[in-house]
């Protein structure tokens, strides 16, 4: 996922339908809702990702409340949750009412009890405790969110490991085969490949994971030069003198 502030506003993947709607007051028109809620199914089978798009659903079932489908919002949130460290998760929340926003489900909603998992899910990524992530997520108590959910999330997985890479990209120059198996949840030859497609390199002697370098993970001393001229410092040295 591409988390730079262009393509977070405008993803290269956004058809040029979703573009008019999401840019233009259309994004308010309840009778688009059906539009959007199709994108973001095309985002869960094709491994995209349209926060904005997304947000626009959340807005419509805010003003009107007769559109809520549980099952829309919890997929976005899902989508949500491998966008970590960026804030789409609880941009998403803060579109939520406290209370049930319809009454009239014919099924009970499953956004209130699945709502505070997905906020600890979150929490752990957001945290970098990826371990206790893939511990909590896999867990038995969880099974209801896999099977109804994440499981029809294409690549859902490999996308929570991207949220993994950026932060060991920006932690470490080096960091140790086992302990970077645990962040992603992978072993053997699934470990060692998912490692090479990333461009890093295993040095089997050490088994230690060499990253390269990049803006982040690279300490470079800087010097900040600040040039005062005399009729600058005279004022500053004047309006001390005043005050004293």
């Amino acid at each position: 996922m591409d988390t730079t502030a262009t393509s977070w506003i405008t993803p290269p993947s956004r058809p040029e339908l979703i573009e008019n709607l999401v840019s233009g007051v259309d994004r308010y028109n309840p009778n688009n809702v059906s539009i959007l809620e199709d994108y973001l199914y095309h985002q869960i089978r094709h491994e995209e990702y349209d926060c904005l798009a997304n947000l626009a659903i959340l807005k419509l079932y805010q003003f009107n409340p007769e559109l809520y489908n549980p099952d829309i919002v919890i997929n976005v949130l899902v989508k949500a949750l491998t966008a970590c460290p960026l804030p789409d998760f609880n941009l998403c929340v803060s579109l939520l009412d406290e209370k049930p926003i319809n009454a009239q489900l014919e099924e009970p909603d499953p956004l209130p009890t699945l709502l505070p998992i997905l906020r600890g899910l979150h929490d752990l990524l957001f945290r970098c405790r990826f371990p206790a992530f893939w511990d909590v997520y896999r867990s038995d108590d969880l099974e209801s969110l896999r099977d109804n959910y994440t499981v029809e999330v294409a690549g859902f997985d490999n996308e929570v490991r991207q949220v993994v890479v950026r932060a060991v990209k920006a932690a470490f120059k080096r960091i140790s085969t086992a302990r970077l198996g645990s962040y992603l949840a992978l072993s053997g030859d699934d470990f060692t490949e998912y490692v090479a497609r990333l461009g890093w390199t295993i040095d089997s002697t050490t088994e230690v994971v060499n990253i390269p370098p990049n803006p982040d993970n690279q300490i470079e001393a800087t010097v900040i030069q600040e040039s005062i001229k005399l009729p600058q410092l005279a004022k500053v040295i004047s309006h001390s003198v005043i005050k004293a």
